[in-house]
């Protein structure tokens, strides 16, 4: 594709108003758990999208209750599926952190609290679609969701982002990629609550006559850890663990928090079925399990391994070796593969420092990946042109092109 590398010229042309843009979103403070400031943010973003990007042709608004709202926004395109992309907003940084900590630019660093995670992915879109219309290049049309839950397990706005994912092609999902590398494969997460309901008695007058809930938690922490198979890619971890009222008291109730991380459906299967069949060690405690799975496994498919194929080809027209990776953690990408849909994550900036005091961008990576995902959304313009055989992508030329 001959226009992968005026894309990425063109964007590095508009790099000060990148900047200015990424700028004036990090000025704006959005943790999760502050709505006043996550409605303020929302706003200001609303009017933004439609400055660079024009009236979109609809927009869907789902109220967050105590979080942030969800808004989906529809820009037309050319008569293929859409492309859904998926950019949260809301950070883990406090209302104040600003203060201390603003948004900096130096050289090819750009730092402040969100910059990574992951305000500088949806920049990227902006500017990649903007980038499209300059150069006159046709796009599918585009699914837009910001989300202000995502920090927390996005609660309000799964069922929003799996309903607005029917129908379309693929997505993108802008995270942060700390090497570069974008996301084919997430572990599912599961969040687990257990309590065991014991007997008190005195520990040293009637310790008969007790039944200890602190015991039964500890059977049970080395029983779930036992279910760890590294191999496999599954991880069960205790990692919190309170119970009991006294030294001198058999514990009458105990409690462990458990997270759960798993490569593959079947082994979640595994552990859905051992935590369901946790029962005490005496006949007078009881067991009871809370929870489920946060986010669903994404497994590499073979339309994932596809639409990575054609982010690559279009990667090295750009002098970019473009790798994937495996990531122990999740994103809202999950719930949108989970469904059976072709989905590359961790398209948005480079950089590194998610939660963390050096989260920091290179604004060099963002424009490259500004180009490389207008790239992607021309390329998904002509599906018929770039599938290949196998019912996925490669990269395509122009227009009426052959597949390469």
């Amino acid at each position: 594709m001959r226009d992968v590398r005026a894309l990425h010229e063109w964007v590095r042309a508009h790099r000060d108003e990148l900047v200015d843009d990424l700028g004036r979103y990090v000025g704006l403070e959005t943790p999760s758990t502050d709505r006043p400031l996550l409605d303020a943010g929302l706003s200001w973003l609303d009017g933004w999208l439609r400055a660079r990007l024009g009236e979109p042709s609809s927009v869907r608004v789902t109220h967050g209750g105590d979080f942030g709202d969800v808004h989906v926004y529809d820009y037309a395109g050319s008569g293929a599926d859409p492309v859904l992309l998926l950019c949260h907003y809301d950070t883990v940084w406090p209302q104040g952190t600003l203060a201390g900590w603003p948004f900096t630019v130096d050289g090819d660093r750009a730092t402040g609290p969100g910059v990574f995670d992951m305000k500088a992915g949806l920049v990227q879109v902006v500017w990649a679609l903007r980038a499209l219309e300059a150069a006159g290049l046709p796009r599918p049309p585009v699914r837009l969701v910001l989300n202000g839950d995502e920090e927390i397990g996005s609660p309000v706005s799964r069922p929003v982002i799996e309903d607005a994912a029917s129908g379309v092609q693929a997505a993108l999902v802008f995270e942060a990629a700390a090497d570069g590398a974008v996301k084919t494969a997430r572990k599912g997460v599961g969040i687990y609550r257990i309590t065991a309901t014991g007997v008190e008695a005195h520990a040293g007058l009637d310790p008969g006559k007790g039944a200890s809930a602190v015991d039964e938690i500890a059977r049970m922490v080395l029983a779930l850890h036992g279910l760890t198979d590294l191999q496999a890619g599954t991880t069960v971890n205790v990692g919190v663990v309170s119970g009991g009222s006294r030294g001198n008291v058999i514990a009458g109730s105990a409690s462990g928090e458990v997270d759960v991380r798993v490569s593959s459906a079947a082994e979640a299967a595994r552990i859905e079925a051992a935590l369901t069949g946790l029962t005490a060690h005496d006949v007078r405690a009881s067991v009871s399990v809370e929870g489920g799975w946060n986010r669903p496994v994404m497994e590499r498919s073979e339309g994932i391994a596809s639409l990575f194929s054609l982010a690559q080809g279009l990667a090295a027209e750009l002098g970019v070796t473009l790798r994937e990776c495996a990531v122990g953690g999740a994103s809202d990408g999950n719930f949108v593969a989970a469904m059976g849909l072709p989905v590359l994550d961790g398209f948005g900036a480079l950089g590194d420092g998610a939660h963390a005091r050096h989260e920091h961008i290179s604004v060099e990576g963002m424009l490259e990946r500004s180009a490389l995902a207008a790239a992607v959304l021309h390329a998904l313009a002509f599906p018929n042109a770039a599938r290949g055989n196998a019912g996925g992508w490669s990269a395509a030329g122009e227009e009426g092109a052959s597949p390469r």
